[in-house]
């Protein structure tokens, strides 16, 4: 055997350079920078199907595009958005942050992180590729509804498998960011000593390894009926369409609460910092992201309020889902509470925070008014249900990844970003976003149904606004990659600790954070 002498050392040390390194890397760090571009790249791709959507809801008639393919746009909005842009960005954050954080020298199993990433591509080439099949994309929606999904051309075959490995990819990074944080935090870095990122992060990703194998179970049902003569959803065949409204919600639910809890985490940590204290009530802050997770499992009916559910299940739903609002009350609270005469200062990450706390609020209010049954009857499948989880998913998880991406670029880049260009984004972030989705509650209101391609002359004026301002929202998605890109190639150089207060101080963990920057693992006494 040949001798290894310092240059094989160094050779291997460095590994492959180029396209193989990232392709082959198990560095925390940079799966964390590939899923983050991926997500952005996937945000982009969503974006210009919305903008298509709102082109041509501009003014009534048709203009733009087809009503089938219309549908087959709204359909994968949704997917590209919630399983493409919002998740993976989350899982980015996580990877870059939850080592650095509790002081491990990386993620607990590298090689299945690398894995966990390169699914997620294939899966997207497979869901945007369903538009080059006959037949097209899915038009069934983003939530995959028989009978329309059972009768659909091999666009929705795509689809599912898609669904699939996104669905690997998920469980494939929950296991490891759940073993990373039971298994590696630095010693005396208790769980109650956690910075509330990696508690968030925890909690969901226990949801994602609960719920992801139902979304499975659900399509590969579908699946199975439109292939193999199943009929689990066909009425003719002595299924029910309506089990898999059951089995989808069971998954869709859960999951709205792994898209926001991450961004919970993210705000915790930003509010802390900019308002100069320790997060007011940490432990309150953990029972109540758990609490959420928990409850998140028993209110998946109130989608399906109007299915003909018995009365005693539409109270149970109704109070579950109202239930949820005191955790969620309890952690806006907490943060006002953590503002509250605190020494704030308003950069462009405090700015986002805020911006997230009051648009994601009315957001919950319009949650808590869906979740009256007999009202919800009334706005179910309208464009206020629209505007509703838009508040929570855009003003809501995108604004806090826009927040956390501000406050960690010095750390990931170790340069500043632009806080001129970065409050500009911000701004016309709030504005146009409000201007696009507040018309839809009134829109809803006046009994304007979602995914339709032609509507009524009285919902002309409103339509036309909401157009004006996506159009005016998306644009101001353009400001961000300037920032990025300024804030890769140079600019300001970050300090050691990015965002210092009086102190000098990052208000990170219930106590002060020690000074050091976790590339050798702290120990906490």
């Amino acid at each position: 055997m040949a001798a290894v002498t310092p240059d094989h050392l160094h050779d291997h040390h460095h590994g492959p350079s180029g396209l193989m390194r990232w392709i082959t890397t198990t560095n925390h760090k940079d799966i964390g920078t590939m899923y983050l571009l991926f997500s952005f790249i996937m945000f982009l791709s969503g974006g210009v199907m919305a903008l298509t959507i709102r082109a041509e809801l501009f003014q009534p008639g048709l203009q733009v595009v087809e009503p089938e393919f219309f549908n087959q746009l709204t359909t994968m909005h949704g997917l590209v958005m919630v399983f493409g842009a919002i998740m993976p960005a989350f899982v980015g954050f996580a990877n870059w942050m939850l080592p650095l954080m509790i002081g491990a020298s990386d993620m607990a199993f590298a090689r299945m992180n690398n894995w966990s990433f390169w699914l997620l591509p294939v899966a997207a080439v497979m869901l945007i590729g369903s538009f080059f099949v006959p037949g097209g994309a899915t038009a069934a929606g983003w939530t995959l509804y028989p009978p329309l999904s059972v009768q659909m051309g091999m666009g929705m075959d795509l689809a599912i498998f898609a669904v699939h490995i996104m669905g690997i990819s998920s469980i494939m990074g929950a296991i490891n960011i759940v073993v990373t944080i039971l298994n590696m935090r630095a010693p005396g870095m208790t769980l109650m000593k956690m910075p509330l990122f990696c508690w968030t992060w925890l909690i969901t990703a226990y949801l994602l390894i609960a719920v992801m194998p139902v979304l499975a179970g659900a399509v590969t049902m579908i699946l199975t009926d439109r292939h193999f003569g199943t009929s689990f959803f066909n009425a003719a065949g002595g299924g029910d369409p309506v089990l898999f409204q059951h089995i989808f919600w069971f998954f869709g639910h859960p999951e709205v609460y792994i898209m926001i809890l991450p961004a919970f985490g993210i705000v915790s940590q930003i509010i802390p910092t900019f308002a100069r204290k320790p997060l007011f009530g940490y432990a309150s802050m953990v029972y109540a992201t758990a609490s959420i997770a928990v409850l998140s499992f028993v209110v998946w009916a109130h989608h399906m309020f109007a299915t003909g559910m018995p009365a005693q299940g539409q109270l149970f739903f109704m109070y579950a889902t109202m239930l949820i609002a005191v955790p969620t009350g309890v952690k806006v609270f907490n943060w006002i509470a953590t503002m509250w005469r605190g020494s704030m200062t308003f950069e462009t990450p405090m700015l986002w925070s805020v911006g997230f706390i009051f648009v994601f609020t009315l957001g919950g209010f319009t949650g808590l008014i869906c979740a009256i049954a007999p009202v919800d009857i009334q706005l179910h499948d309208t464009y206020y249900v629209v505007a509703h989880f838009h508040y929570v998913l855009v003003a809501g998880s995108l604004f806090a990844l826009f927040a956390g991406a501000y406050y960690w670029l010095p750390k990931w880049t170790g340069h500043m970003p632009n806080e001129t260009i970065g409050k500009l984004h911000f701004w016309c972030s709030m504005v146009f976003f409000n201007i696009t989705f507040f018309p839809m509650h009134f829109l809803g209101l006046a009994g304007m149904p979602r995914r339709i391609p032609d509507y009524a002359l009285q919902f002309a004026d409103f339509n036309a606004l909401a157009t004006v301002g996506a159009f005016g929202f998306g644009l101001s998605q353009l400001i961000f990659i300037v920032v990025v890109v300024k804030c890769v190639r140079g600019g300001e150089k970050a300090a050691a600790r990015s965002w210092e207060d009086a102190d000098g101080l990052e208000w990170t963990v219930p106590s002060p954070a020690p000074h050091h920057t976790f590339e050798v693992a702290p120990v906490f006494k």
